[in-house]
């Protein structure tokens, strides 16, 4: 990982993915998104939400 690495909350990846924070809850556990965590909490690289939604692009039509 790069030294620099920005992690998210949660509820920060919901926001920018504008989705519910069980669903970013679902991602993390069931391993399609990185996270790390920190207490009782979870933290998501932001590149890795990068990444979540670039491989989950499609083409329409």
């Amino acid at each position: 990982m790069p030294d620099s690495v920005k992690f998210l909350t949660v509820a920060e990846v919901a926001t920018q993915m504008r989705v519910s924070k069980m669903t970013v809850y679902r991602l993390v556990h069931g391993g399609d998104l990185e996270a790390v965590r920190v207490g009782r909490s979870f933290r998501v690289p932001e590149h890795a939400v990068d990444e979540y939604l670039k491989k989950s692009y499609f083409q329409a039509g």
